[in-house]
């Protein structure tokens, strides 16, 4: 049976799924964990390459995507924010990204087909994660030579279009380009994108999730969020939305502003707050659920997660706070 995820949006607001990282870090994974049969021989230390643990551990990656399911996630997201050939080369793992892609969406499609199955008045979905690369394209990362860029747009291009690829012939509902903190970054993954749905005569759903970085509510390349927003306006978006780097309370100011002017459905995964001095995140599951509820009392959003440091416990009580509230309406919003 296929449902319509835009048809569900207006019926409820939608719960995305927590911290891969974060549930990552619980087990005490070695390099071999990393490694596995296929990579045992490879020239360069793996420990730490997260998505390649849906090669060498799917045991791990489906059990997180099966927590989130159990917790009221309503999408998890694929294994891959690191799953391009530019982020892959830091492990000289270029030639795995194809396989790194389609064997995360294959293994998060599992899971959410099983949870569907049980329970078919509440479809799960799998949205492809694309990160944003370690990379950026409007800023030199040398202070004295303004004028340098360590990646052109062209590559970025060819990078996402391999990616997504891969993400679709894996099985996912919708892609998300998610973190961005450089807006030509993202215009390179939705060019690709839409290069890659005319070869495949098809398209699905697109998700869109910038960054504030900090408390002058911009982006890390400069943008205010309406000029974000503005941006990525060109096609037709499922959501625009904000994760990662700032705490819910924090993010509060830029959701309004989502909130008033995107003529797209509108979300927020945020950290479980700020991190402490020991890059940990202390915001308990209680916290993070009260700030969240304000979003939704606020009628600011229509998809809502948990990105840094949330887990299972995390979106349970998210997807609580959820379930009381209506949806945001889209309707007599002018397109801009």
């Amino acid at each position: 049976m296929a449902y319509n995820i835009e048809e569900i949006l207006k019926q409820r607001i939608l719960v995305l799924d927590g911290a891969m990282g974060t549930m990552i870090q619980r087990h005490p994974l070695t390099e071999e964990d990393f490694r596995g049969e296929r990579f045992k021989d490879h020239q360069h230390p793996l420990k730490g390459n997260n998505d390649l643990l849906s090669i060498t551990r799917p045991d791990i990656i489906k059990d997180i995507h099966r927590l989130y399911f159990e917790s009221g996630a309503d999408i998890v997201e694929t294994n891959t924010f690191s799953g391009t050939t530019i982020a892959q080369a830091d492990y000289s793992l270029e030639d795995a990204v194809y396989d790194i892609n389609f064997q995360s969406a294959k293994i998060a499609r599992e899971v959410a087909d099983q949870i569907t199955a049980s329970e078919p008045e509440k479809p799960r979905f799998v949205a492809g994660s694309i990160g944003p690369t370690n990379r950026t394209a409007s800023i030199s990362p040398d202070v004295n030579d303004p004028g340098f860029r360590a990646i052109t747009f062209d590559e970025l291009v060819e990078a996402y279009e391999q990616q997504v690829i891969a993400l679709i012939e894996g099985g996912v509902d919708m892609l998300l380009v998610e973190t961005v903190f450089d807006t030509l970054n993202a215009k390179a993954a939705l060019f690709a994108i839409e290069n890659v749905f005319e070869v495949k005569g098809f398209k699905l759903p697109i998700m869109v999730s910038g960054t504030i970085t900090d408390a002058s509510g911009r982006t890390l390349s400069g943008q205010t969020t309406e000029a974000f927003l503005i941006s990525v306006s060109h096609i037709p978006i499922l959501s625009i939305g904000l994760n990662c780097a700032l705490g819910a309370a924090q993010l509060r100011p830029y959701l309004e502003t989502l909130s008033d002017k995107a003529p797209f459905h509108t979300s927020a995964h945020p950290n479980a707050g700020l991190p402490n001095e020991f890059g940990q995140y202390d915001e308990t599951p209680e916290e993070m659920a009260a700030q969240i509820s304000d979003f939704l009392k606020s009628g600011f959003l229509n998809i809502v997660g948990g990105c840094c440091g949330t887990t299972p416990d995390h979106i349970r009580l998210i997807a609580q706070e959820a379930a009381k509230h209506s949806p945001r309406s889209i309707k007599n919003l002018a397109t801009i």
